[in-house]
């Protein structure tokens, strides 16, 4: 299956601890870790895990950084379609707590290709199945469109308004003010609308309630163990010190709805991540 992302990048610290610290507090991190993240690169990982392969289209800052990220997701089976902005490469810091929950404090201004720029290969989504659109301008949603399914995160309820293309999927939580969608919000609407709401599972429009399911037999998380992370390369590695050695993330969920194209069914999931698809 031939998938691809249209999304940002962020080289982000993360740090473990029992409770996010409240103002003034100190807290000690239980662990520490670097890793290029952000919505494209996370969606983009999990798609080639789960599809094999994933095509992300994207723009890196023109520093060490920047490289450094480019070349973690090479070698974590991501083919990167990207040009260099001069602008530096958009960092973050994230605490996770013991209930998985994540706090996010970014450093930069958010990096997106342009689907004007004529030097990224934007005619390849005319031969992918499957596009997960996070972030980017109008122009690139509308090059996503070539793809024969595209599915898009209303976290850019914005950009999805000035392009005005009709969406296959659009997802979002149910518990993030900045990614709620109401009936009316896009002209033309979504075929579908898959609303997540973290351990209770969530909904689908048409469809109904669906409830978190394990992940697919087989996949793996981003993270299971120090040994298997990835971080940027020449950055800092953390060992344990103590705790569990899980990702920690906040959920799960299947979904079922009509085969777009026309077929028997297709089957998604959504995770903090993103959405995979097998048709069939």
């Amino acid at each position: 299956m031939r998938v691809a992302v249209i999304g940002h990048v962020e080289c982000v610290e993360f740090v473990r601890v029992e409770s996010v610290p409240r103002p003034g507090d100190i807290v000690h991190a239980l662990e520490t870790w670097d890793e290029a993240a952000g919505g494209g690169a996370v969606a983009a990982v999990q798609l080639a895990r789960l599809a094999g392969a994933c095509t992300l289209f994207t723009s890196f800052g023109a520093d060490e950084l920047g490289r450094r990220a480019r070349l973690q997701l090479a070698e974590q089976g991501v083919t990167v379609r990207a040009m260099a902005d001069p602008s530096p490469q958009r960092r973050a810091v994230v605490f996770v707590d013991d209930g998985g929950e994540r706090t996010i404090t970014v450093l930069g201004d958010k990096l997106v290709p342009s689907g004007g720029d004529s030097r990224l290969p934007w005619q390849e989504l005319e031969d992918a199945d499957a596009a997960f659109f996070v972030s980017g301008d109008a122009e690139s949603v509308h090059a996503a469109r070539r793809a024969r399914i595209l599915v898009a995160t209303s976290r850019e309820l914005r950009t999805l308004r000035a392009a005005a293309v009709e969406l296959d999927v659009l997802v979002g939580s149910g518990e993030d003010e900045g990614e709620v969608y109401h009936a009316g919000d896009l002209d033309p609407p979504p075929r579908i609308v898959v609303t997540t709401s973290g351990p209770l599972g969530g909904w689908v429009q048409p469809g109904g309630p669906f409830r978190p399911a394990s992940l697919p037999v087989g996949s793996r998380p981003i993270r299971t163990s120090p040994q298997e992370s990835r971080p940027v390369p020449g950055t800092r590695r953390r060992r344990w010190s103590h705790g569990r050695p899980e990702l920690a993330r906040t959920g799960h969920v299947r979904c079922l709805a009509p085969d777009l194209s026309g077929g028997d069914r297709w089957r998604g999931r959504v995770d903090s991540g993103g959405m995979w698809f097998k048709v069939g």
